[in-house]
């Protein structure tokens, strides 16, 4: 499943990389925490694994919030891949190094259960590559009018909605699956 947030418009940061305009609530925060509580991976590219890390070496990540001490004890939990030429160790537990995304290593992981991507740059090639099942994207109700696009341009699938869930903030999970 490639997880991830995004504005109206489709864009994971701003033309500036920020992305202060989707901030988590604690139900937010409850919802990616139950995804990673139910995946035997998490898959991610090198930036977005140094963006996840803090979650495991800055305590101060979690400081006052219930929903992000338990999804800090679910991301520590939970296998991690990253596909990285450069990175020669992990900082983190529970984390392995892969120097290309494959689809070998995909179907390694996907063997021991449900496994999350997390990140557009990795998800793109896993999208092309035909690897993803599902799509799961929380819409914030902001248009930033440009950055990082949470899909890739030029890709076509056909998706089927297996679920909404709105957020009190106007966010709106949308759950699809990749026929």
């Amino acid at each position: 499943m490639y997880s991830f947030n995004c504005s109206l418009d489709g864009y994971s940061a701003d033309a500036n990389g920020d992305f202060s305009w989707m901030p988590p609530s604690e139900e937010m925060v409850l919802s990616h925490t139950e995804d990673m509580e139910d995946a035997a991976a998490v898959l991610y590219g090198r930036r977005m694994y140094e963006s996840m890390a803090v979650w495991e070496t800055d305590p101060a990540a979690v400081a006052g919030s219930p929903g992000a001490e338990r999804f800090t004890a679910a991301w520590q939990a939970t296998p991690k891949i990253v596909f990285s030429s450069t990175l020669t160790e992990p900082w983190t537990d529970r984390t392995e190094l892969e120097p290309a995304l494959t689809r070998e290593a995909v179907e390694r992981a996907k063997a021991a259960g449900n496994v999350t991507i997390g990140g557009p740059t990795l998800a793109k090639s896993a999208l092309q590559m035909g690897l993803v099942d599902a799509v799961s994207l929380v819409v914030y109700p902001v248009i930033v009018g440009g950055g990082t696009r949470v899909l890739p341009d030029g890709l076509r699938l056909n998706l089927r909605l297996l679920g909404e869930r709105r957020f009190g903030n106007g966010a709106v999970r949308l759950n699809y699956a990749v026929e």
